[in-house]
């Protein structure tokens, strides 16, 4: 599974793409006004950073507009994703956009059917919002095996499954076992994978025992 990080903070992102584990980058249009910097100027800093595909989203809701801020969109970087939302517009978009050649992350998705929509119109990413629909009272992580099964069920269909509104690290195991092709996780999640505080113990009863011997590692 491949690791998005969602942020538009520059020193977060240089510090994880520096580990060699993040794959591509998502960001909102919540995320950048935290920046409290220039829209596409951010955008083109982390597409310098990062190799990987980086969404940047429309801010239009009607075709037309979508169609001119995403190609604007696209012209930054080789590598911007522009993020649509799953709306018929918005698939309309969808399909412009993919078929000049634009990867596209077709966003806010919460049905297995929604997501079959945007796999028939060449979507590159399919963002289901997990967080969310638990913040109601459903399963999030069911929707993205539901949307596994159905791509599944038609090989065909080249729409990568992207797990998003990912807020712990279980959910990450989650999206995991439910064969996401992506989670997009904030910074925090991503560097907290790795602790455990089993981990921490034996560190530090192999310490221990190694200073009991008095030897070097030279």
């Amino acid at each position: 599974m491949k690791f998005f990080v969602d942020t538009a903070d520059i020193a977060e992102i240089r510090e994880l793409a520096a580990t060699g584990m993040l794959d591509g980058v998502t960001t909102n249009p919540t995320l950048i006004s935290k920046t409290g910097r220039p829209f596409k100027e951010v955008i083109a800093e982390i597409c310098s950073v990062v190799p990987g595909p980086v969404s940047a989203e429309v801010a239009a809701t009607d075709l037309d507009g979508m169609l001119r801020e995403g190609r604007i969109l696209a012209k930054i970087a080789k590598n911007v994703a522009v993020k649509v939302p799953l709306t018929w517009d918005g698939l309309k978009a969808c399909k412009a956009l993919s078929g000049e050649g634009t990867m596209v992350n077709v966003t806010v998705c919460f049905t297995a059917v929604q997501a079959l929509l945007a796999a028939k119109v060449g979507a590159t990413f399919i963002s289901p919002f997990a967080g969310r629909l638990d913040d109601i009272g459903l399963d999030g992580m069911e929707v993205v095996r539901e949307i596994r099964q159905v791509y599944d069920n038609y090989p065909h269909l080249k729409t990568q499954l992207l797990a998003a509104s990912i807020r712990t690290i279980n959910n990450v195991r989650d999206a995991a076992l439910a064969g996401a092709d992506v989670a997009t996780v904030p910074p925090a999640v991503l560097k907290g994978l790795v602790k455990h505080p089993l981990t921490d113990k034996a560190i530090e009863i192999f310490l221990a025992d190694w200073k009991k011997t008095g030897q070097t590692i030279s």
